[in-house]
């Protein structure tokens, strides 16, 4: 609306104007104003992404949407609310956030990772920014860890060289080559930058079925002591997690 209005302005200041310019030379005219409205970018991300677009987050947004759609996970709600809402808040985090979800298939894991997309992008999983990686899928032949090291980290410079907010999800770290693992490491510690691009404000959401055994465990054992299941503090995990994490040659980031 206001580029039509900027046009239509433009013919209404000069109407004596128009009568002494040829009319190609005045279509050429409003053509290269019109081009300089539409590269404007605050104006070209009215019509495309732009990795600007949200620089805040609404914690109560959230913390709606975690309360809505996420059932049985209060000890994820809680920790998922406070770190991304924080990270998000802070506008010179000290390094990237780093998410490590564990459970068996079809606790959630997926689900809130789609959550917290929805409530930093609007395209969600579908956004620029967001990039998905599922191990089996993208990283299916041990022969080939050397060449995927390789493309894994220039993907990951490359995406936060475009965009310094951008996100990245793995699925079924429980199954991804230790290699691979290695090459993320270095993109999550407190570096200001590695080769002059700063990863601080991306975010890595590890999604993992290690650990699942020992979450039921303690869950059976509060149910046996005759506890509700909101009574299950994330200390009572801890423990058990770790312990699995340790145990799993491939979940050495934990």
């Amino acid at each position: 609306m206001k580029l039509s209005w900027a046009a239509l302005g433009l013919v209404l200041l000069a109407p004596l104007a128009v009568r002494a310019v040829e009319p190609i030379s005045l279509g050429l005219a409003l053509a290269g104003v019109l081009t300089g409205y539409i590269s404007y970018p605050r104006l070209y991300c009215l019509f495309a992404e732009c990795c600007s677009q949200k620089q805040s987050l609404s914690r109560d947004a959230l913390q709606k949407d975690l309360d809505s759609k996420l059932f049985g996970q209060h000890l994820a709600k809680k920790v998922i609310l406070n770190a991304v809402s924080g990270f998000i808040s802070n506008p010179k985090p000290k390094k990237p956030l780093t998410l490590s979800l564990h459970g068996w298939t079809g606790t959630g894991k997926n689900f809130v990772s789609k959550i917290i997309a929805e409530n930093i992008y609007e395209g969600g999983l579908n956004s620029d920014y967001v990039h998905l990686f599922v191990a089996t899928l993208h990283f299916p032949h041990v022969s080939n860890i050397t060449l995927y090291k390789d493309q894994l980290q220039s993907w990951i410079r490359g995406n936060v060289s475009a965009c310094a907010r951008s996100i990245f999800i793995f699925d079924e770290m429980d199954k991804m080559h230790a290699g691979l693992i290695d090459a993320i490491k270095p993109y999550l510690d407190y570096y200001d930058n590695l080769d002059g691009v700063s990863y601080q404000k991306a975010i890595f959401v590890f999604l993992s079925n290690a650990g699942a055994e020992r979450i039921t465990d303690v869950a059976l054992d509060f149910w046996r002591s005759g506890k509700q299941r909101e009574e299950i503090k994330l200390r009572d995990m801890e423990h058990a997690l770790s312990v699995s994490a340790f145990n799993n040659k491939n979940m050495v980031l934990q």
